[in-house]
């Protein structure tokens, strides 16, 4: 049976041992996506991470997403607010009830949950210490930029992406760093399927797995 937290239902793997002494990875599917669908690659990732992942709660044509768009890169501005302050409040409670450690959650989000991330970091930072966006858009303008500062952020977006134009995604790079963020912007040769280069990069960028065998 798929537990539900606050209406989200969602998949929890554990490290061995003390979860509160493992970063935590915030899956965050695409769209059409669910629970399990970024679960090998989070272990892939980062192997010592707890993996905590959320189905998004809404429907497109039967087709599971994070929050409304109204067309094809565009989006329902009210919808992903409320959206994001649902998820944040999510991951608060789920770090409560599962005994994470809160300050070490890490998002991993592509396409439609890369944008809700995206809008995380944006509206609701304290729900995340850093995060792995991969094809992610500028998902809102806030009305005031967060302090970002000491939080990390890779960016993975295709040069021949269909669905976000590459102006679009230099614009969110820029504004994480104009709130403080510590950027890496990465240019893969493709454009909106993940590639084993944006598997390597993510990898890298996350640091050596993290260990935590019994003593």
């Amino acid at each position: 049976m798929i537990p539900d937290l606050l209406g989200f239902r969602y998949r929890f793997l554990p490290v061995a041992g003390d979860p509160r002494q493992a970063p935590t990875l915030l899956l965050l599917h695409g769209t059409g996506g669910n629970e399990d669908d970024l679960l090998g690659l989070g272990r892939e990732l980062l192997p010592g991470a707890n993996l905590l992942s959320p189905r998004g709660k809404v429907l497109e044509n039967g087709m599971p997403r994070f929050f409304r768009r109204l067309a094809e890169g565009v989006f329902d501005e009210e919808d992903l607010r409320l959206r994001t302050h649902e998820l944040a409040d999510f991951v608060a409670a789920a770090a409560d009830s599962l005994g994470l450690d809160a300050a070490r959650v890490i998002a991993v989000g592509f396409s439609n949950g890369a944008n809700i991330a995206a809008a995380l970091l944006l509206l609701r930072p304290e729900a995340l210490s850093g995060a792995v966006l991969l094809r992610a858009m500028v998902p809102l303008e806030p009305e005031r930029l967060p302090d970002l500062t000491g939080r990390r952020v890779l960016m993975c977006e295709g040069r021949h992406d269909p669905i976000v134009p590459r102006d679009n995604a230099e614009r969110l790079a820029e504004m994480l760093r104009q709130a403080g963020a510590e950027v890496t912007l990465a240019w893969q040769e493709g454009g909106h399927a993940l590639l084993q280069q944006d598997i390597r990069a993510a990898r890298a960028w996350l640091g050596p797995s993290v260990r935590n065998d019994p003593a």
